[in-house]
């Protein structure tokens, strides 16, 4: 185990402390983006700390894509300390660094319980995208040695393995069982004892495999584009938020935050000097926990993957987005919230609006339906609070069966 119980004094800051810092640090990005247009530059001026960035615009990887096609190749975003170019797909391009733990990683291994002595089976890929530097980067950080595996030859992972004496495994994680299963069944006996995984979803029972073969398994949430974003500790409590991220939980299809513990899109601002990215839409769902990791780090936790925020649905033919059921919300004071229903009726399409409002007109929600969403539907006006607080603005009840 690591000697000290945590990565930095950052993670055990009081909260106007992180508040107070994170702002001055948001102002500083912010000033450094000067390639920006003339009116995101003179919000951007505005903004004192992460509660003013609802004053500026999401990004999202289609804004990034466009604007890396027609300025190559990182859009005009200033880019220092640059060491790699990663692709993923889209294509979108992202740089990477090797200055000391440039992509976060380091404070997921440490809560892992990784370090000095160590020796890390990277399982993560090195070609193109950037996931087995990131790990990399992080074992570096906590001062862990690496077998750069990446994936497949899994016979020639087991026998590494073995000869090496690896310790820790990273990678996604149902590959660590193809690795393990593998050894069985050549009768290898592998000393790892630790597991820290992400790019998939890690299911309770195979967690819980894991650890009846005595290897404790964490998580992380990152990105090719941010790095880490929140990561699992012992205390397995939800996943702290990083401390060199802001993270906000909004309403799919707008830049307006959810009301505290509800369900809504992940974004983020990195606080990265080398690459800040703004208000960056990661299309993934979650929700913000209450109180403080038992574990004793004090930042946000938020509850993990819950889904994609990008509830696009063909009906009738035509698509229906996130973005659409805002714009309606928006045009009608008297809306308190809209969720769209896709469902059939006999062998066709249907759609019912269920509007929250303590009054209102059904026609006139039904016209503006029509022209904001371009489908007629079924206006349903429902108390105010009634809809669920999940996250979905839209919501699929098709079956094909």
């Amino acid at each position: 185990m690591p000697d000290t119980a945590y990565f930095d004094d950052l993670e055990t800051r009081s909260a106007d402390q992180r508040r107070a810092e994170q702002a001055t640090l948001l102002r500083k990005r912010l000033a450094s983006i000067t390639q920006a247009p003339a009116d995101w530059r003179a919000a951007a001026a505005e903004v004192q700390g992460p509660d003013d960035l609802v004053a500026l615009p999401v990004m999202r990887k289609s804004d990034l894509s466009a604007s890396q096609k027609e300025n190559p190749p990182f859009g005009g975003i200033a880019v220092s300390n640059l060491a790699h170019v990663f692709q993923s797909p889209g294509p979108i391009y992202e740089p990477g660094g090797i200055s000391h733990d440039w992509w976060r990683m380091g404070r997921f291994l440490h809560a892992a319980g990784i370090g000095k002595g160590d020796i890390v089976q990277n399982c993560f890929g090195y070609h193109l995208t950037p996931a087995g530097m990131i790990f990399e980067s992080g074992a570096r950080a906590v001062g862990a040695a690496v077998l750069p595996a990446g994936t497949g030859q899994t016979e020639l992972q087991v026998i590494a393995a073995r000869d090496i004496g690896t310790t820790a495994y990273a990678g996604t994680p149902d590959y660590l069982k193809v690795i393990l299963d593998k050894a069985d069944e050549m009768g290898v006996t592998l000393k790892l004892s630790r597991a820290v995984v992400g790019g998939g979803a890690l299911f309770p029972s195979l967690r819980q495999e894991y650890a009846d073969r005595g290897i404790a398994c964490l998580q992380s949430y990152a990105t090719a584009d941010l790095g880490n974003i929140a990561y699992e500790t012992p205390a397995m409590e939800g996943m702290i938020v990083d401390e060199g991220v802001i993270v906000e939980i909004l309403t799919p299809g707008t830049g307006n935050p959810v009301e505290p513990g509800e369900v809504g899109e992940v974004v983020v601002t990195s606080l990265n000097p080398d690459y800040p990215l703004i208000r960056f839409a990661t299309g993934d769902m979650s929700a913000v926990m209450a109180g403080q990791s038992p574990c004793g780090r004090t930042n946000m936790r938020i509850k993990g993957w819950m889904g994609r925020a990008d509830q696009t649905t063909k009906i009738k033919g035509m698509f229906v987005r996130p973005e659409q059921v805002a714009a309606l919300v928006a045009k009608h004071p008297d809306i308190a919230r809209a969720r769209v229903v896709a469902r059939r009726d006999g062998q066709q399409d249907a759609m019912t609006v269920q509007i929250e409002s303590d009054g209102g007109d059904a026609q006139t929600f039904a016209t503006s339906v029509v022209d904001t969403l371009k489908l007629k539907s079924t206006v349903e006006i429902v108390p105010l609070g009634s809809l669920p607080r999940d996250g979905l603005v839209i919501e699929d009840q098709r079956t094909y069966d």
